[in-house]
């Protein structure tokens, strides 16, 4: 997703590092396209309604050459409009875009492996790095992907390991959460997400000033209880609140829902 670029630090450090990312990249990737083999590219990705899996192949493989190309070319300003637009609409027509994604995936995922630690280069959410930042987002680009492949493919499971979805829950609150942001909210509100399978869970502050989190207990509004895998895909609006234990006043759940939107601009 572009953005401005932004200067803070990791807010807080992350539990995973560089290779556990690439190694989820590449995993996902994989899974992804087996999700795809099973459906079939006209099959409708219900959790992008506008979308069958031709159009999610025709993005991810989109973005991850767009990522590769900044991390490869240690590009200190983002990419222009009309080039990214170029290397977004590159894809095949069907017969070749299993192939062509592919190849987009396992690029990405050497360029990452081969990158210098000390790399500098054009990132938009806080990270411990740019190539931390790099592999992160696309990371979980990828998990969330993945997730919807999978809901195309009929399946009504999918899952991430807890180390996984609590960096990606992390990502979206510390990272995408953090911009500067004006809300359409009437109220303050406190949203505790209360992981089953994690030792510490997070507190959310929502408000017309925006959004702030806590990786730590506390007071709370509404509290929602779930496998970490679960709070990821509801905060990514790719599960509804129903699927998950929900006590207290809903309005901040929803809330969330109505106004985190992450969107390619």
């Amino acid at each position: 997703m572009a953005s401005e670029a932004v200067n803070r630090g990791p807010t807080p450090e992350p539990e995973l590092a560089t290779a556990d990312w690439i190694a989820s990249i590449d995993r996902e990737s994989r899974a992804l396209a087996r999700a795809m083999a099973r459906a079939g590219l006209d099959a409708p990705v219900p959790t992008c309604p506008k979308w069958r899996l031709r159009d999610l192949l025709h993005h991810l493989g989109g973005v991850h050459r767009w990522a590769a190309t900044h991390v490869s070319e240690a590009r200190t300003s983002a990419m222009g409009k009309d080039e990214e637009e170029a290397a977004m609409a590159s894809y095949p027509g069907d017969a070749s875009l299993p192939e062509w994604f592919e190849e987009g995936h396992r690029t990405l995922c050497q360029v990452l492996v081969d990158a210098p630690s000390d790399l500098r280069c054009w990132t938009f959410l806080p990270a411990p790095s740019p190539l931390a930042f790099w592999a992160r987002r696309q990371a979980h680009e990828t998990e969330i992907h993945r997730a919807d492949a999978e809901f195309a493919a009929g399946s009504d499971g999918v899952s991430f390991p807890a180390g996984v979805a609590g960096d990606g829950i992390e990502e979206i609150l510390f990272g995408f959460g953090s911009r500067p942001r004006r809300l359409r909210l009437d109220a303050e509100y406190r949203l505790a997400l209360i992981p089953l399978d994690r030792s510490e869970g997070w507190l959310v502050h929502l408000g017309p000033s925006g959004i702030r989190a806590q990786r730590q207990a506390g007071a709370a509004d509404c509290r929602v209880r779930g496998t970490a895998s679960d709070l990821y895909l509801l905060l990514w609006n790719r599960l509804p609140g129903t699927a998950l234990e929900i006590e207290g006043n809903r309005a901040a759940l929803e809330s969330w829902q109505r106004t985190m939107r992450v969107t390619w601009t």
